[in-house]
């Protein structure tokens, strides 16, 4: 997944052909040509970017100590989340070097262009995948009434997770053909972008953006509408507060999930019609669509801030076992303190 910040959106007079053809002019987007950002709007997404990324990391390390010092036997669902945790930490952790090549360019080599990107992509279906897991958990808990707490389920949940992680990896190795390269000889602003040179760049880059709306958005979308919509069915014949505020939590992970990732499908989709000539080229639209790749990408990596919050800090019992974490932590530091004290008071009396 390329950055909107060095992807070819910002650049639509190029066209790249196959057999590492050189970027040319292509006449019919001449008169349509954009320069990369101006350096006020540029700053403004940089700071975005670094908030994302501060929010993201703390949020998400402390739901994965919070899970990991668990003493409790873990649930499939707190396997997956303890896992959507450690995705979108590491898909937080890229966030820096976007910001930096969004006032820079790309001054980090050929390497971390293909690394930083596979490690970007990999964990964008991580994530996702192990939401679509945590729908699945809890439609089976809630209306088939499984706990899903035996050795034989909990081995299969960690079998699971591997099985997303290796598929989402699988998944993201086209991000392999992503190259630091100059725009054009007289520029000496560095790109990261896709530069496909087996076949028709245009056939693998519908292919590839297509893998990415299938797995990365419908497929776990239409899990979670079943799953949840099931789920509620069942909590609103059930009687008890829990089961109803459990019913607010599920509205909002699916509500949320909507608003932070489908601005940016629909607007890749349209984004691919425009370049296979389903939708008719026009500089207008095709400068909205530039602008509309920023925003909605922008929305998208907020996503990696709310986890933590949707999925742990407005559950229950999340927050009594972080509060007991963080209170069996203060007695045990008195305790420290109380027993330094205690031994520097008899050495002090022994000197005296």
């Amino acid at each position: 997944m390329s950055f909107f910040f060095i992807n070819e959106e910002y650049f639509p007079n190029y066209t790249l052909y196959e057999n590492q053809t050189p970027y040319v002019v292509d006449p019919k987007t001449l008169s349509c040509e954009t320069e990369p950002l101006p350096a006020t709007p540029a700053l403004m997404l940089c700071l975005i970017l670094i908030v994302i990324f501060l929010l993201a990391i703390p949020g998400n390390l402390l739901v994965g100590w919070v899970i990991g010092t668990s003493k409790q036997a873990l649930t499939p669902s707190d396997v997956y989340l303890f896992h959507l945790t450690i995705a979108d930490g590491l898909m937080a952790l890229t966030i820096p070097f976007w910001a930096i090549a969004l006032l820079k360019g790309w001054i980090f080599g050929d390497f971390l262009c293909k690394f930083l990107n596979l490690a970007f992509d990999a964990n964008f279906y991580t994530s996702i995948l192990f939401l679509a897991c945590i729908s699945i958990d809890r439609y089976l808990v809630i209306v088939h009434a499984s706990e899903n707490v035996g050795t034989r389920k909990r081995k299969s949940s960690r079998l699971l997770c591997a099985a997303v992680w290796a598929f989402s990896w699988a998944l993201a190795l086209p991000a392999l053909f992503n190259d630091a390269f100059k725009r054009s000889s007289d520029s000496e602003r560095m790109l990261c972008h896709e530069t496909f040179d087996i076949g028709s760049a245009t056939s693998w880059r519908n292919v590839t953006h297509g893998f990415r709306h299938i797995f990365g958005f419908f497929l776990p979308l239409l899990v979670m509408i079943y799953c949840y919509s099931i789920t509620i069915a069942k909590v609103l014949h059930s009687r008890g507060f829990r089961k109803h505020r459990a019913m607010k939590v599920i509205i909002a992970v699916v509500v949320v999930f909507l608003l932070c990732w489908m601005p940016y499908h629909t607007t890749m989709i349209v984004d691919i019609l425009m370049r296979t000539d389903m939708i008719s080229f026009d500089c207008a639209l095709r400068m909205s669509v530039n602008r509309a790749l920023v925003i909605t990408n922008s929305l998208a990596l907020f996503h990696s801030c709310i986890n933590p919050v949707l999925y742990a800090f407005v559950g229950e019992k999340f927050r009594k076992k972080m509060t007991q974490l963080f209170q069996q932590k203060n007695r045990q530091e008195r305790v420290s303190t109380s027993r330094s004290t205690s031994q520097t008071s008899e050495g002090n009396g022994a000197i005296l």
